[in-house]
């Protein structure tokens, strides 16, 4: 569904951001796209979704070329960027106005997510709303366009406890095995139960590329005391129940993915991890 095959991309001629990148996503699957800030995960977005053009390599969304931006790719792609512009448009009159440019666009699911974030105002002007207003309407907007790839910039920017609560919910219900949903994100709790694959980008390359079926059969999340030499520990930390460690999994142990866990280890053993899952 998107294939980015040794991409290279700079702002600057002579400081490359992303040298020799490749990334392969599917359909069916919730996609954390993690990485520190200023890594590129944005950058990324912006290229899958056409708005960036690579000086090498390959993008293709849809089994076409994303540069072209033509309609069968804009029509099933949704970008919702960290920071969007918003128009001084009633919530209803930015449906109207928009809606029309996906022909999946589903108008009674649009106002039952704006029902689920408590947004009950369908007359309320978006530019004058405050950040977590605009974010809960500008995700419900996302949604609701039902394209076959969403892709999502720092989404939880801005929203409260409750609301990113609501957010793991309603973007689990609309998961199903025809999407593809790319979440960018630093924030990475916020991502906890939701994602199924994890990409960590850093420093120009994709570290980390895999199905969380895939790191739970070769990795261990545990406490110290309870596995102490089980296999190899590739990052461990000091916790409240005692030292969380990562550690390689030998006997395919079962174990629950803590993802900040992770992203730590994987940026502090960027050459194991590599040979681990890439089997270099």
């Amino acid at each position: 569904m998107i294939h980015l095959t040794q991409i290279q991309f700079g702002y600057n001629k002579k400081k490359p951001l992303f040298t020799d990148l490749s990334l392969h996503l599917k359909p069916g699957h919730i996609c954390g796209l993690l990485g520190k800030n200023g890594a590129g995960k944005s950058t990324l977005l912006k290229i899958i979704s056409g708005l960036r053009f690579t000086q090498q390599g390959m993008v293709e969304v849809l089994n076409r070329n994303a540069t072209l931006r033509d309609a069968e790719i804009l029509q099933e792609l949704y970008y919702l960027e960290e920071e969007p512009y918003i128009p001084h448009l009633k919530i209803k009159q930015y449906e109207k106005a928009y809606a029309s440019f996906y022909p999946h666009f589903n108008h009674e699911q649009f106002q039952e997510l704006l029902a689920a974030f408590e947004i009950e105002n369908s007359n309320a002007y978006m530019d004058k709303m405050s950040l977590g207003q605009k974010k809960k309407v500008l995700i419900a907007f996302a949604i609701a366009c039902n394209t076959a790839i969403l892709l999502m910039d720092e989404p939880t920017n801005g929203l409260d406890i409750p609301s990113k609560s609501i957010f793991r919910r309603v973007m689990a219900q609309c998961s199903n095995e025809g999407r593809l949903t790319v979440i960018s994100t630093h924030q990475v709790r916020d991502l906890h139960s939701l994602i199924d694959h994890v990409s960590i980008l850093d420093r120009g390359t994709m570290l980390l590329d895999a199905d969380l079926d895939e790191i739970t059969d070769k990795l261990l999340f545990c406490v110290k005391e309870e596995n102490e030499s089980l296999g190899e520990v590739l990052y461990s930390e000091e916790g409240a129940r005692g030292t969380w460690q990562v550690s390689e999994n030998p006997q395919h142990l079962p174990s629950s993915v803590d993802l900040e866990l992770l992203f730590n280890a994987t940026i502090c053993n960027k050459t194991r991890f590599r040979q681990i899952f890439n089997n270099q």
